[in-house]
């Protein structure tokens, strides 16, 4: 797949990309407060707006209060939260309460990825998978499933990577 250049926007402000269909809703794309990446983000930006989304790319750093803040400001369809430096699982923990602890954003659909953890173990990543949809999250997707995350993004009901639905989410049972 090719893609063109697109003019980029500040984090916090919304993509000057083209809006191709109107109706997808706006995303926020962020990373967890520890982690200091930026092409994940630009990576997950150009994929969802390829979908018609309205995307606002927080950068990296944020703090979970501006994670919050954004949230309550822009109503998102989705908040999709990338890590790469092995503290997403750690991190998400605390941002997946303090998103659900506001009754605004108690459904809103979020879902994290990437590196979550230092483990090579399947077996500690699935326990990690566990704890973040039980925290909160709607789907969990490990390092290198953007076939996963693209599925979810195109389903009617989601179903989400590693361990599954949170009970009441998108996509479960």
């Amino acid at each position: 797949m090719t893609h063109l250049p697109r003019p980029r926007s500040a984090p916090g402000e919304p993509s000057s990309a083209p809006d191709t269909s109107g109706t997808a809703g706006t995303v926020i794309v962020t990373t967890v407060a520890s982690d200091s990446h930026t092409w994940n983000l630009v990576f997950l930006q150009l994929l969802l707006e390829e979908r018609g989304y309205r995307v606002i790319n927080l950068g990296p750093c944020v703090p979970d209060s501006l994670l919050l803040s954004e949230c309550l400001r822009h109503d998102p369809a989705l908040v999709v939260v990338s890590s790469v430096n092995g503290h997403g699982h750690v991190d998400g923990l605390r941002l997946a309460r303090t998103l659900r602890g506001h009754p605004d954003l108690a459904t809103v659909p979020v879902v994290i990825g990437g590196k979550l953890g230092v483990s090579a173990s399947a077996a500690e990543r699935g326990r990690q998978a566990a704890a973040l949809l039980e925290a909160g999250f709607d789907a969990v997707f490990d390092d290198g499933q953007e076939d996963d995350l693209r599925r979810y993004l195109d389903s009617a009901r989601p179903a989400p990577a590693l361990a599954g639905a949170r009970p009441g989410a998108p996509g479960a049972p």
